[in-house]
């Protein structure tokens, strides 16, 4: 039933998806639209709104390029490349090899979105190479289909955006409402169960999507994916020393000794602040990781220029998505469209309608933490209203957030510019994902509502 209800998605979807960047413009003129026909706000007062939130998320998009260029970072040093080529050879049939990607890059994304999406990219090309060394056939626009199916945790874990804006001191959630620790949301037992449970029917999902028979199958192409085989190894002249200033390029102690010292740091925070996760602490651990992996700085310096092919995109798409958060706050769209689900809300389907809505503002904001501090102070006074929990909101948002990811192609962009393929290649699978990712989690959210 889910390979017959695919064919057509997959046949729309070539037809039809714009690449990425057109995608984000036509948005753009769909807000537009909207806030002229919805609000009484002028054309002028729309372009304003626009033009003004172009800039508005750009301490926000460095700190989600940090984590995207530190993920393919950390993914490409020697240690974590060679781990995962030895792991990919683990599937040894087709069912195996599609749910052993899904697994792999969901986990990844538990711990960073950003070493999801890369990790999930170089497993599939990986896997994919390994079962045409052995004669294994896999339709490989499914198996990367795989690896962003697993992004869809994402916000569950370790850099969820809402979860950690929630608890971050100083962020502007403490404003609203005290702060939530991550205890209450991302390492709630309600949340976890929500992990296995969503990984478990994604898992079910993509190998039931497996062709049969005589359906088509598109095989792994070396010459498209951007993996070559083997980690970065060095920068040019890296091996060549010709003074004093190349021996401290091409030595190990400089890297490892800041990388000791950002260990250091984070213990002694981790050990004051307790389990405080913020963006900053996220990355830095990710860096302090890559500090200690890496040969030394040249070949830090290689894989970082490497690492920017996966930043560049969302550099570029960022502000556009920036410029739709103002014209939706500016004109009090969000409110709006807001209203309508708070007002037939009740307090056991507050979360679920916080759900819905944040699935719905996911396609025109695809940020975590802009969508989050866009919705979050209309949610968190429905929830005092209501006398609704605030860790249930703050993951309701969360897992909107992560829902639509599966049909909105913006986070796509990293693992398919390691995996060779556009956007169209994929998501008619990553549809069915949409489908039984949010049944499950809108499941957990009535069963909290329920108070069982």
């Amino acid at each position: 039933m889910l390979r017959a209800i695919a064919r057509p998605m997959v046949r729309v979807v070539e037809r039809w998806l714009p690449d990425s960047m057109v995608f984000a413009v036509i948005l753009t003129f769909i807000v537009a639209a909207m806030c002229f026909g919805l609000t009484e706000s002028s054309t002028l007062e729309i372009v304003r709104g626009w033009g003004d939130g172009l800039a508005g998320l750009l301490e926000f998009m460095t700190q989600i390029c940090l984590v995207l260029l530190l993920g393919y970072t950390l993914a490409n040093t020697g240690p974590v490349y060679r781990m995962l080529r030895s792991i990919s050879r683990i599937p040894s049939s087709p069912a195996a090899a599609y749910a052993f990607v899904t697994l792999v890059a969901g986990l990844a994304s538990l711990v960073s979105f950003g070493i999801g999406l890369i990790i999930g990219g170089i497993m599939a090309v990986q896997v994919a190479r390994s079962a045409r060394e052995r004669g294994v056939r896999l339709h490989y626009p499914l198996l990367v289909a795989c690896a962003y199916s697993g992004f869809v945790v994402w916000h569950m874990g370790y850099s969820g955006s809402g979860p950690l804006a929630a608890a971050t001191p100083g962020d502007f959630f403490e404003e609203l409402a005290p702060l939530v620790p991550v205890t209450e949301t991302i390492f709630a037992w309600w949340n976890i169960l929500a992990i296995v449970l969503v990984l478990g029917v994604t898992i079910a999902g993509m190998v039931l999507l497996a062709p049969k028979g005589e359906d088509r199958i598109v095989e792994f192409d070396s010459d498209a994916a951007s993996d070559d085989g083997g980690p970065i190894q060095a920068a040019p002249g890296e091996r060549e020393s010709r003074g004093p200033a190349d021996s401290l390029n091409g030595s190990r102690a400089v890297t490892t000794i800041i990388g000791v010292a950002l260990i250091v740091y984070l213990v002694v925070y981790f050990v004051q602040d307790g389990l405080a996760l913020t963006f900053d602490i996220v990355n830095w651990s990710f860096l302090a990781v890559i500090l200690l992996f890496v040969r030394n700085a040249a070949h830090l310096g290689a894989l970082i220029a490497d690492a920017g092919k996966t930043v560049g995109p969302v550099l570029l798409q960022y502000p556009f998505y920036a410029g739709i958060i103002g014209m939706m706050t500016v004109t009090g769209l969000v409110e709006i469209l807001a209203s309508f689900f708070v007002n037939i809300s009740t307090p056991g389907t507050l979360g679920v309608f916080t759900m819905l809505f944040a699935g719905l503002v996911n396609m025109f904001i695809p940020s975590g933490g802009g969508q989050f501090a866009v919705q979050a102070p209309i949610f968190i006074e429905a929830a005092n209203q209501l006398d609704v929990e605030h860790e249930v909101v703050i993951m309701a948002i969360a897992y909107g957030d992560q829902w639509t990811n599966m049909i909105q192609p913006f986070w796509a962009i990293p693992l398919l510019a390691v995996a060779g393929l556009g956007i169209r290649d994929i998501l008619g699978y990553t549809t069915i994902t949409l489908f039984l990712s949010g049944a499950v989690m809108i499941g957990v959210l009535l069963f909290l509502g329920a108070g069982l």
